[in-house]
């Protein structure tokens, strides 16, 4: 059973950055494919990034904005977030994806597991 553990989410004034981490527990990251999620009061459930054998994919909203890496060796992912928008307030999943090949990568249904998630706000 993989678990996934969230932190690094908070209150940051617009234009500021935060770092957000993904601890994985139960299973080596490295053959699978990672991502992160986020969810606005009211919204659906959208992709923001995703990292796959050093191949990283972004959501055009976020595009130039937010960079996701990962440590294999330390079962961590992160995603780094600049230049964040009263826009980008949402809570922040990680995901992880057994399929490290799908061309619908962006789909919340591709993910197997998920973490709990944290809270990012960001204030105008």
């Amino acid at each position: 059973q993989v678990q996934l553990v969230e932190s690094g989410g908070g209150l940051v004034q617009a234009g500021g950055s935060l770092r957000l981490s993904c601890a994985a527990s139960g299973r080596t990251l490295s053959s699978y494919a990672m991502g992160w999620f986020r969810q606005a009061p009211g919204k659906e459930r959208e992709f923001v990034a995703r990292i796959v054998w050093g191949n990283t994919y972004y959501a055009d909203s976020v595009k130039g904005r937010f960079t996701i890496s990962r440590d294999n060796g330390k079962n961590m992912v992160w995603l780094q977030m600049n230049s964040l928008k009263a826009e980008d307030t949402a809570v922040y999943f990680c995901a992880l994806d057994r399929t490290t090949y799908s061309m619908t990568y962006y789909r919340r249904e591709e993910y197997d597991y998920w973490g709990q998630g944290t809270q990012v706000t960001v204030s105008s």
